[in-house]
Order: C-alpha cells, then structure tokens, then sequence
C-alpha cells in the first residue's frame, strides 16, 4: 500500500512544482506547516476537545477527507527528504483519547521540524496511523480515500486551484 501511495504523491508533488516553478525550491517548512494546518483542521471536524459544545463530530467521510490530506503531506513530506523506501510502520497499540492523540501527533511534527531526520519522520507516520486507527479507520478506507483525494488535488491544479 506505501508504495503505490508515495508513487502517486511523487506524481502529484511533481506536477504542482513544476506547474507552480517550484522544482528547485525548499518546500519543507511550507510542507510541514501546511500538515499542522491539516492536523488542526482535522481535530476541529472530530470537534473531540470542544468540551464547550453539543455539536456533534462531522460525517465520518468529512473527518476521513480531512485525514487523508495529512497524509499527502506526510507523504510529500518523505518524498522530499528521499525516505519513501525506508518507511517501517509499526503504530503501537496503546489506548489514547483523542485530545492526547492528537497532542502526541503535533508533538512528533514539531520535534521532526527540529531534527528532519528518519527517526523523527517515522515517529510521525506511527502516531499518525495510530490518530487513524483511534478514528476508526482501516487501512483499505484510508488508502481509497487517499486514491479519491488525489484525484480530487489533479482536477484542481487543472482548474487552476
């Protein structure tokens, strides 16, 4: 599943940097901020810390959209860094709330910021699967979802996004 994953993000981060003339440009502090702006909107769809609220989390398929675009940027991420072929997953299975997931996964992206290293990166990856799982997620229900996604990303660099 990584594979074809990092396959289609390649396929996706070349055709905007060079659409956008970005081919030779550091991305990495735009890519990491942008998987912080995509964490924190996730959070926000599962509304899991708004303790001040009756609002119901949004639609299963919302809070999955918004987590398949975290995981373009983590890809896009590793892909920058040219570690797509040293990728090992292993999330441990530790029970979590939400709220301390998602602090965990923050943690990780800004200790990575510090240290861009395959250590760092693959702590990332571990609690960001864990985040999934935690959401209730399948490998196969992230993996379409990303497919939809992507797809969704080409139209709208043919549109002009």
């Amino acid at each position: 599943m990584l594979t074809t994953l990092f396959e289609l993000q390649k396929e996706l981060d070349t055709r905007i940097e060079k659409e956008h003339g970005l081919e030779q440009a550091d991305l990495m502090d735009k890519k990491i901020m942008a998987l912080l702006v995509e964490l924190g909107e996730l959070a926000n769809e599962t509304r899991c810390f708004k303790f001040w609220s009756k609002k119901p989390a949004a639609a299963r398929d919302v809070i999955l959209e918004e987590y398949v675009d975290g995981v373009h940027f983590i890809l896009s991420i590793g892909l920058e860094l040219k570690m797509q072929d040293q990728v090992t997953l292993d999330p441990k299975d530790e029970y979590r709330d939400l709220v301390e997931q998602f602090q965990l996964v923050f943690a990780s992206i800004i200790e990575f910021r510090k240290q861009l290293n395959l250590e760092n990166y693959h702590n990332i990856f571990n609690e960001y699967i864990i985040l999934g799982k935690l959401l209730g997620f399948s490998p196969d229900d992230i993996e379409k979802a990303y497919k939809l996604k992507n797809e969704v990303n080409h139209k709208r660099q043919n549109s002009g996004y």
